[in-house]
């Protein structure tokens, strides 16, 4: 196999009229996936002696695309760093870095590692729709979306809105999740009247343009039965259970946790719901990797009290849960509201109506919350309790990188080390309490209470000496 001669040194480039040169190796870093990494490739470029004059000169390609642009991706090859003149629109150059293929390059020089004390506000996004947005999920890409009624609107990483998802019928959405960047998960609630299996249950929806792929359809003895869908997960690898779960709730005490296949929308599993253990209602789902099973919490205030139980599908078997069923109430009435297993594995963390976290240990069926007054470490003292009975905002959960994540009021508050230190604390926008947020893509997204306000928080990079 020949190789080019431009690999064999320097590389002239004619973009839009603008004549850069460079090195092969300047190209190359870009890798042989991208469209520049791919001029240098011998399977792409036959050699050809034209390409080169009898002195050896570089050879010369055009590329008929914006030059402005192409300036600062090739300043971004050679250095690292992403320095954008005034002159050159972010949305242009978002869009000139997907046709060379470097957008991937572009958002990891744009935002660092993530790091929850480090993060600033990059932007508050007003919603379109009026009143409560239900959720905001985080996309892998650094996307997200807002579901709200029987829509859910999806943005792209740069923040500009692609096609609505509209769920069959318009069903109100009670959950969304990002199976992968391009396919959006969405759960939906049955509504009185409708034929059977009508509207209600989860469907795939392509991010990219809003077009449903295949609904997940749920039977019982062999017959198709409409459902209401409420909270979703799934598990990267299958699991050898399907992939996709979901909280179900049919007409005739269906109640438990349905699981389909990702790729196929075929019914997998259905795990009922036993007596005593309540599924059906749960509005908080998590796959657990590491020991194959799935959390299920069913909070204050859906139900009167709060249930979270760990289910292994491979025997259907209930292995570890709790309830504050029978725990005397204190003078105060405090009920787990949000819940979320650590990163370790080891317990699971909760948070009460009054921003005071507990934690339970997973590795026994004995012993209840160790609870740690939040409060006191923010100084709020009555305040708190106030917001409690003028917001419908109820306080949120989430891990990451090793940190611990809390919402109350309108504040997120990061917690760092084993002992879940407060060390950080992101106060945003104008848009009232924070009804929900989620972290993914190297980004947090906080969604308030007021007209589907959204604000993005994004770790800066590290300075390029």
């Amino acid at each position: 196999m020949c190789t080019p001669a431009a690999v064999r040194g320097r590389v002239r480039l004619n973009v839009g009229g603008r004549v850069f040169e460079t090195t092969a190796a300047t190209l190359a870093s870009a890798g042989r996936d991208t469209m520049l990494g791919a001029m240098l490739d011998a399977s792409w470029n036959a050699c050809r002696d034209d390409a080169i004059d009898g002195g050896g000169a570089a050879a010369e390609y055009f590329i008929d695309r914006d030059p402005a642009s192409f300036a600062v991706l090739l300043d971004l090859l050679r250095t690292g760093g992403l320095h954008v003149p005034p002159g050159v629109p972010e949305a242009t150059l978002y869009r000139e870095a997907l046709y060379y293929g470097l957008l991937d390059r572009v958002r990891a020089a744009r935002l660092g590692e993530f790091d929850g004390d480090r993060l600033c506000l990059s932007a508050s996004v007003p919603g379109r729709a009026p009143g409560d947005g239900t959720a905001v999920r985080a996309a892998p890409d650094g996307g997200c979306c807002v579901a709200h009624g029987g829509a859910v609107r999806v943005y792209n990483w740069m923040l500009e809105e692609r096609r609505p998802v509209y769920y069959p019928g318009h069903a109100p959405v009670n959950d969304a999740a990002y199976l992968d960047a391009a396919t959006l998960l969405v759960a939906a609630r049955e509504r009185p009247g409708r034929r059977d299996g009508d509207d209600g249950g989860v469907a795939a929806f392509s991010a990219l343009t809003g077009d449903l792929r295949h609904r997940f359809r749920v039977a019982h003895g062999r017959q198709p039965r409409s459902f209401t869908a409420g909270a979703l997960a799934f598990d990267d690898d299958g699991g050898g259970c399907g992939g996709v779960f979901a909280s179900c709730k049919g007409r005739f005490n269906e109640y438990g946790i349905g699981v389909w296949d990702a790729n196929t929308g075929e019914q997998a599993d259905f795990f009922y719901e036993p007596p005593g253990c309540a599924l059906g209602d749960a509005d908080r789902l998590q796959w657990l990797d590491g020991t194959g099973t799935l959390m299920v919490a069913t909070m204050f205030p859906r139900t009167d009290s709060s249930f979270i139980s760990l289910l292994d599908f491979r025997d259907k078997s209930v292995v570890w849960s709790w309830s504050d069923v029978g725990t005397p109430a204190s003078l105060e009435d405090k009920h787990a509201v949000h819940a979320v297993v650590m990163e370790d594995g080891r317990s699971v963390c909760v948070i009460n109506q009054y921003d005071d976290l507990g934690f339970l240990d997973l590795r026994s069926t004995a012993g209840g919350v160790r609870w740690r007054s939040r409060s006191k470490l923010l100084a709020t003292g009555g305040k708190t309790k106030a917001l409690v009975s003028e917001e419908v905002c109820y306080p949120k959960l989430a891990t990451y990188g090793g940190q611990l994540f809390a919402s109350t009021g309108d504040t997120v508050s990061v917690f760092s080390g084993p002992d879940h230190v407060l060390t950080s604390t992101l106060r945003g926008g104008q848009g009232g309490a924070i009804c929900d947020f989620s972290i993914g893509g190297d980004r947090l997204f906080a969604l308030h209470s007021e007209e589907n306000v959204f604000d993005v928080w994004e770790t800066p990079p590290p300075a390029i000496i």
